[in-house]
């Protein structure tokens, strides 16, 4: 059977976090995946996906797995945030040139990293980028390169997002500062402060985001750009208290991230030195208006808070005390909200 080309999806970072979960939703909406691993066979294969060694920094072979596809979903990042300053926009500028030659939409995973205090709290697609951070101007300029090409016909799409969070999330602040993977939950480690409101997003729900608005890729602009809103916690304190409910300890300890100990280890250590910049939005409110959003697929798709906290340390492999493993429901279905 031939397969229609606007409906087959490449996915760079397929095993990752976000283009895991957005590979598994355009699967759910009826996409073809074809993923681009490093190493085929190293990787956990699915088998209704079709796969294709490769590097996102060898243009040649990204282009060439590119060919016949009608998305591309661009999720591919330096681990540990290490070697962003090098790696990163290589490997944009290379799914630019197979987007062009492929004719397919980019889609592109988003975050709150490349707008500056000035544009907090309320954060409009529009709004001014100008961030301070490295990681930030790194950003900016793969979104100015995207949106460069779309003069050229090269399509995107851009879902911005907070803090990213779920059972199969990689280099996140919940599984790498809230809580420990594969250990028993004593204890919340928490980057915030009590007052402040903090962007969370629940990836699940991301990847459903991004299938829906493929399915009408189309209706869309060339440089297309939506922010979705989450899970937003208002005061620093829903999400903590979350994960106490969901462990049955309405007492559950919550320590403050140990921020000065992070300065002690950076000046010899990039990941530490990518995560000390991230601190101003732990320290200020910055949330994303969807009203973009919601307009245009009339619901932002939403996970009930406890129930996405209980998928996640589930797929963490933390260890919730004996009362809480029974209480909690093995899956309940997926909502959605308006705004």
């Amino acid at each position: 059977m031939t397969q229609d080309p606007s409906r087959i999806a490449l996915v760079l970072g397929a095993h990752g976090g976000v283009g895991g979960e957005t590979a598994i939703a355009l699967a759910r909406h009826g996409w073809t995946i074809r993923a681009l691993v490093r190493d085929p066979s190293k990787a956990p294969r699915r088998p209704d996906w079709s796969y294709v060694a490769g590097d996102a920094m060898d243009r040649e072979t990204v282009v060439e797995a590119a060919r016949g596809v009608g998305v591309i979903v661009h999720a591919v990042n330096p681990p540990g945030y290490r070697g962003w300053k090098t790696l990163v926009l290589p490997m944009i500028d290379n799914t630019i040139a197979a987007a062009q030659v492929s004719g397919a939409r980019i889609l592109l995973p988003g975050t709150i990293y490349n707008y500056g205090r000035k544009a907090y709290p309320l954060l409009a697609e529009g709004s001014p980028q100008k961030p301070k951070t490295r990681k930030g101007k790194i950003r900016v300029k793969m979104e100015a390169r995207l949106e460069a090409a779309s003069a050229r016909g090269v399509r995107s799409l851009i879902l911005r997002a907070g803090d990213y969070f779920g059972p199969s999330a990689g280099n996140n602040w919940f599984g790498q500062g809230l809580v420990k993977p594969g250990k028993p939950l004593k204890a919340i480690t928490y980057p915030g402060q009590r007052g402040v409101g903090h962007a969370w997003a629940y990836l699940p729900d991301v990847a459903e985001t991004f299938a829906r608005l493929a399915d009408r890729e189309a209706e869309l602009p060339a440089f297309a750009r939506f922010h979705f809103d989450g899970q937003w916690d208002a005061d620093g304190t829903a999400m903590t208290s979350a994960i106490r409910r969901v462990a049955g300890v309405p007492k559950l300890p919550i320590r403050a991230f140990p921020w000065g100990l992070l300065g002690l280890i950076a000046p010899f250590n990039e990941t530490m030195r990518e995560l000390i910049e991230m601190k101003p939005l732990w320290r200020n409110a910055a949330r994303l208006d969807n009203r973009k959003l919601v307009a245009f697929l009339g619901e932002e798709p939403h996970t009930p808070l406890d129930q996405a906290v209980a998928e996640t340390l589930a797929g963490l492999n933390v260890t919730l005390p004996m009362a809480a493993r029974h209480a909690l429901s093995p899956s309940r279905p997926r909502t959605s909200r308006a705004a």
